[in-house]
């Protein structure tokens, strides 16, 4: 099976990129700046396309790497990455071992202690009560699933989207109801800088007010009661009071509705 990393960076003016992510397979790579060109190369024998936009958005960047993907697997990925040597092989032999698993989610460690990441531990069946922790840019599909499902990135939420966070996990969502049956395993393929956000600016309102719009597209009718039991759970991480943030995020929930009514 054949491997390529969908790579979404921004202001890219040279390919040292490559390097700094220690790249290994054939890759996409959608750099956001002010020029419109494409590029295809090899590095370190690997075939690279280069795309150059001026469009902004996240959900833009990973839904155009896939429309120019054409391997068997495709692995998301953030410019903040670092690959361990052999992530390639680990991730081609995770599909192998899992034949039945169209997405594999894998670990990243966090080199930011204090933005720790989830690590797994043992093998784990990813459904609608487990899917939340984990970021795009530790998931690898198989390219016929997602493209026969119709399944891409939200516009609407995450990086440079009207609201800020949530389009890995919408996406992880709909591809769980569409069947693909994702699971993640205790396999390391690299580390992840996060060193900083493009998009979080504290638990304030917004936040929860957006988190209870993607709360909306996500769960559908069931959304109040999934955002009562995560608020509950995560009472203690929060200076808002819980009544405060339930309250805007049932505002973001009716706004979702809003919008699938137009």
């Amino acid at each position: 099976m054949k491997l390529q990393v969908l790579v979404s960076t921004m202001h890219r003016e040279d390919y040292s990129l490559l390097d700094e992510m220690n790249i290994q397979s054939d890759a996409v790579v959608i750099n956001q700046c002010d020029r419109e060109e494409t590029e295809e190369f090899l590095y370190n024998g690997h075939s690279i396309k280069w795309i150059n936009v001026k469009e902004r958005g996240i959900g833009k960047s990973r839904n155009m790497a896939i429309e120019n993907a054409d391997a068997d697997i495709i692995l998301f990925a953030d410019d903040d990455v670092v690959y361990d040597d052999g992530m390639a092989q680990a991730v081609v032999r995770a599909f192998e071992e899992h034949k039945d698993s169209d997405i594999i989610i894998f670990n990243l460690e966090s080199l930011n202690a204090n933005r720790p990441e989830f690590m797994v531990e043992q093998d784990i069946k990813i459904g609608r009560f487990n899917f939340l922790r984990y970021g795009a840019t530790k998931i690898a599909v198989r390219t016929n699933s997602i493209n026969k499902n119709k399944l891409r990135f939200s516009l609407l939420f995450g990086g440079g989207a009207k609201y800020q966070c949530g389009e890995d996990n919408l996406f992880l969502i709909q591809s769980i109801k569409a069947g693909l049956n994702p699971i993640a395993v205790p396999v390391k393929i690299g580390c992840v800088k996060q060193e900083g956000s493009t998009w979080f600016k504290g638990y304030n309102d917004k936040y929860f007010y957006d988190r209870g719009v993607l709360f909306g597209a996500m769960f559908g009718l069931s959304a109040p009661i999934y955002l009562l039991l995560i608020d509950i759970k995560n009472n203690s991480r929060y200076e808002i009071p819980f009544l405060k943030r339930y309250i805007t995020g049932l505002k973001g929930i009716r706004k979702f509705k809003e919008l699938e009514e137009r």
